[in-house]
């Protein structure tokens, strides 16, 4: 079992341990990215996964029930694909090559690209549906002391809003839901 395993399954669970408790009508809540919903926050990680793995690895994760009639479930039968590729040594150690994400490993290209996006929409879909906002301690500083270097990088992608300035003493959940544009 690798690092990455363990990672992506640690911080996969805190996600999926609150899809699974989603009240019902919560799934209509207005989420922290604007003009999103909670079944939104489910929606994206699940559209954009797919094709992005399909394009730099030719991998066909399994598809589960629509994010329209059960988001839980359609999240976790994709993210249980992508704890299978990382817990086959082989595949998970294959190459990753995508026209605009370069050339990685396939499971550093994970860490990298989807590692973060599951860990903040996990905040996400807290903080819409009010459940416990509280994120892995070790992957929020790993995420928060990655980012602060391409910043700029960030900002012009548009993946991510202006920073919100939480204070200087905020502890560093705090300060990583900020500096990726939402207001804790």
């Amino acid at each position: 079992m690798s690092d990455a395993a363990d990672r992506y399954r640690n911080v996969a669970e805190g996600f999926s341990r609150r899809a699974k408790v989603v009240p019902a009508e919560a799934w209509d809540n207005p989420a922290p990215c604007e003009g999103w919903v909670a079944r939104d926050v489910v929606r994206h990680l699940v559209e954009w996964v797919r094709p992005f793995l399909a394009g730099g690895a030719d991998i066909a994760l399994p598809t589960g029930p629509s994010v329209d009639t059960n988001p839980a479930q359609a999240w976790i039968v994709m993210s249980d694909g992508i704890q299978a590729i990382l817990d086959d040594s082989p595949q998970a150690n294959s190459e990753f090559s995508h026209p605009r994400a370069g050339q990685h490993r396939l499971d550093d290209a994970i860490m990298m690209f989807i590692l973060g996006d599951v860990l903040v929409h996990t905040w996400d879909l807290a903080h819409a549906t009010g459940l416990d906002e509280t994120l892995d301690v070790a992957e929020v500083a790993r995420m928060f002391g990655g980012l602060q270097g391409i910043d700029e990088m960030l900002r012009q992608s548009g993946q991510y809003g202006p920073k919100v300035d939480v204070g200087a003493d905020a502890d560093v959940q705090t300060k990583l839901i900020g500096f990726v544009g939402r207001r804790p």
